[in-house]
């Protein structure tokens, strides 16, 4: 399964969450709302999920292998950098919010 496309939709600098995210495999089949958050070590993402009646979360969908995710993980962050990395060359503030971008 490949990753064939990334859409980001900059949510601000303010809280932990940067951006949510599109993404698509073999230009087949899309998972929404993948959310980037800034933790103590650097970015990471947190799959969709829904609160279940006893209060607990529980994902939607997910990857069933380290491997797989460490893909989705790198695709996503990897074109996330490389628009806040174009927005600050280009002079404008990486804080500001933008719509889907298709990379």
């Amino acid at each position: 399964m490949e990753v064939t496309d990334v859409r980001i939709r900059k949510i601000g600098d303010d809280g932990k969450m940067k951006a949510i995210v599109s993404v698509t495999f073999d230009d087949e089949f899309v998972v929404h709302d993948i959310k980037i958050i800034e933790g103590q070590s650097g970015p990471f993402i947190a799959i969709p999920s829904r609160k279940l009646a006893e209060g607990d979360f529980r994902d939607i969908a997910h990857p069933l292998t380290t491997e797989t995710r460490d893909r989705i993980k790198s695709a996503i962050l990897m074109k996330y950098e490389r628009l806040l990395s174009k927005r600050t060359t280009d002079g404008e503030s990486p804080a500001n919010e933008f719509p889907s971008i298709n990379f």
